[in-house]
């Protein structure tokens, strides 16, 4: 057993919300077990697990002093992160998900970036490995995006953004905790892809961030994950209101920082970015009930007015415009 420093608050806190994580989930246990940083707590949020990873989690909680499993209704992996921010001791605090792997020295040169240039963000590339075929991509090609040296949160995230292959994802990084505390800042509570909104405040408020192109972390895609999963019917038009309310929570955060802080155009265009995943949705869409519910549901929620205000550049405009004319003809009078 790996002997841990447990004296004093540890640098950083791995909060890792977990459901039915099955047979991935002992490949995760062993990688954050084999990190090279010693000043590390890790909180796992057992979110009503009714498989073996539950059992397989307490039976690691009850080995390792620094291992915490906080047992809870399933709820989402939104409250299972609240519930494991609420507890955490860490200077800094990360989100790995409890199906991926880790390199061994992933957390130890964030932390090593972190502590070296008082660093409210440190973040690193990734890899995409497709289960079945094994096959692996990286996530942020080297030609679309380097290494930098200290940015703004604000900087960073629209040089990000504007490479089109940065995802929101929080387990790209790691996060001063005093900085979460002091914007009371929660994952979304139900909404999909709550990383989105999460990390763009966050990052309108970071003062300094650095980012590595080192590959440090393995991100699992699977049919099941709710980003691939195919769905149609009124089951794609709930879905689909996930991406309406990021577009609308994307859209005040823009508006409630545009005089703090220099706002990109590349943060401006997320807003229409996610809100024409709809478009895109709705188009292959094949239940026209469905469809006419989508379209009710783009007018109702004044997003077309959202998309509008947040455009920015040529191609852009040319796509907006041209999916507002389809869908205000696609709309039955």
């Amino acid at each position: 057993m790996k002997p841990q420093d447990t004296s004093s608050a540890p640098l950083l806190s791995a909060i890792v919300p977990m459901y039915n994580a099955g047979t991935s989930f002992q490949a995760f246990i062993d990688s954050m077990l084999a990190q090279t940083l010693a000043s590390l707590e890790i909180i796992i949020v057992n979110d009503g697990s009714t498989d073996a990873s539950a059992q397989l989690a307490h039976r690691y909680a009850s080995e390792y002093d620094h291992i915490t499993v906080i047992d809870q209704a399933n709820g989402g992996v939104s409250r299972a992160r609240n519930a494991g921010l609420a507890i955490a001791r860490g200077k800094y605090v990360t989100f790995p998900d409890a199906d991926d792997t880790l390199s061994p020295e992933m957390y130890s040169t964030l932390i090593a970036m972190a502590e070296q240039d008082d660093l409210d963000v440190a973040q690193c590339n990734a890899e995409r490995v497709f289960w079945g075929s094994g096959r692996a991509k990286t996530l942020i090609p080297a030609d679309r995006l380097q290494a930098t040296p200290v940015l703004s949160g604000a900087e960073w995230l629209n040089k990000a953004l504007a490479s089109n292959r940065y995802l929101h994802v929080v387990w790209l990084g790691i996060y001063r905790r005093s900085l979460i505390d002091q914007l009371h800042l929660q994952f979304e509570p139900g909404l999909h892809h709550q990383d989105i909104p999460w990390t763009t405040e966050l990052m309108l408020n970071a003062r300094r961030v650095r980012y590595t192109d080192k590959v440090l972390y393995r991100y699992y895609v699977h049919d099941q994950s709710i980003s691939n999963r195919k769905r149609s019917g009124m089951a794609n038009v709930e879905y689909q209101r996930h991406y309406l309310k990021i577009a609308r929570m994307l859209d005040e955060i823009n508006l409630r920082y545009r005089d703090k802080v220099k706002i990109g155009p590349a943060i401006y265009r997320q807003v229409t970015k996610e809100a024409l995943t709809v478009c895109h949705a709705l188009r292959r869409e094949p239940d026209a009930e469905a469809r006419q519910v989508m379209i009710a549901d783009l007018l109702a929620s004044k997003t077309p007015g959202r998309m509008l205000r947040n455009a920015r550049g040529v191609k852009q405009w040319y796509q907006l415009l041209l999916w507002l004319i389809r869908i205000y003809r696609w709309r039955r009078s």
